[in-house]
């Protein structure tokens, strides 16, 4: 698994903390996606207010977009706890599962709510004869389970989630979402995601379009959104929170792309977070991005020096979390904290399905 050497830091959770009005979490998303609000950072600092379709005008013809196609799954189902003789408990033993990750053929890592109600060996039934037999208690109370369905019926899990499951929206998100494609990119290839790389839920295939035009290369790499991503941190000193690993694949093909664009002097922009701790997995001591396929628990703060990334796309992130720290990192965490003053000042729509920054 690719892990970074931790910089030293005296830095603590706290230090990431800004107060943010319940009013500003976007709760829906804007129509059009290009839509949405653009905060640019610029290089000296300064800040300009566009709209994400104006993102175009700070691309340049040899930069390389690199975006990640993952495909967000309808990773939440809910169950019934099974006793000894098949036998179902009532309503109160209703199990919520939020699939994670996929280890092997159908063994997963999930999290269980209850879990405490499931142990080794029991047995959870859902819709379309889904059954998940818990085989092991991970770190953070996370289970291992191996799901077993009709495969006369469904060629593999993904079928059947299509049919009994539901978009993992974020807690802070209590509107339900009408268009379920809202909540995954226009891109998005390779199922395996239990949460949506949100800072490419602006793009239209519309943008993308004038964006090769101009001459720009879109790059795809993928990154399995799971718990690492919005796993919150508890530890008071930030040295101390330890990432979920998450699965990362980057081809040859795009490697060699990205590579050779940013040797003639291109800049690589990462479309959102994920994307970057990909290209930062990814890539040597010198910057040059390598083909990969494996799991990475990369933890990226102040202090850390970027490797691949010149540039950013991102959302706006909760108070405290690990995609703040590692945008604080690409510009320094005054620079960034100030941004998000300003951002709340100007009353711009936070979190998942809220508006964007540009960091240049």
């Amino acid at each position: 698994m690719i892990k970074n050497d931790l910089p030293k830091t005296e830095l603590k959770t706290s230090d990431f903390y800004y107060d943010l009005p319940k009013e500003l979490i976007a709760q829906t998303p804007v129509t059009p996606r290009d839509s949405s609000r653009l905060l640019v950072i610029k290089r000296d600092g300064s800040i300009e207010h566009k709209h994400f379709y104006d993102i175009i005008d700070y691309l340049k013809p040899n930069d390389t977009l690199v975006i990640n196609d993952s495909r967000v799954i309808p990773a939440r189902i809910w169950g019934e706890k099974v006793r000894e003789g098949d036998s179902f408990v009532s309503a109160p033993s209703k199990i919520e599962t939020l699939l994670l990750k996929q280890l092997k053929n159908n063994e997963w890592e999930v999290l269980l709510r209850p879990a405490k109600k499931i142990k080794i060996g029991g047995k959870i039934k859902y819709a379309e004869t889904l059954t998940a037999t818990v085989l092991e208690v991970v770190e953070d109370g996370n289970r291992i389970v191996k799901f077993e369905y009709d495969e006369s019926k469904y060629s593999n899990i993904y079928e059947v989630l299509e049919k009994i499951g539901s978009m993992p929206l974020p807690p802070y998100i209590t509107e339900k979402l009408e268009d379920q494609d809202r909540y995954q990119t226009v891109y998005a290839r390779e199922n395996g995601s239990s949460a949506a790389p949100t800072a490419g839920l602006h793009f239209t295939p519309e943008l993308l379009e004038k964006i090769k035009n101009k001459g720009i290369a879109i790059v795809p790499v993928m990154l399995h959104v799971g718990l690492g991503t919005f796993r919150p941190v508890k530890a008071d000193k930030i040295t101390d929170h330890i990432m979920h690993a998450e699965y990362i694949s980057v081809s040859k093909e795009s490697a060699d792309i990205i590579n050779e664009r940013k040797a003639k002097g291109g800049r690589i922009i990462a479309v959102g977070t994920t994307s970057c701790r990909t290209l930062e997995s990814a890539s040597d001591e010198n910057g040059k991005v390598l083909e990969t396929s494996d799991n990475t628990g990369i933890f990226i703060y102040p202090g850390y020096k970027f490797k691949a990334v010149d540039t950013l796309i991102t959302n706006f992130h909760l108070p405290e979390s690990t995609l703040l720290m590692l945008v604080s990192a690409l510009r320094g965490k005054e620079k960034i904290m100030e941004a998000y003053k300003t951002a709340v000042e100007e009353k711009y729509r936070f979190f998942s399905f809220g508006d964007a920054m540009l960091i240049e």
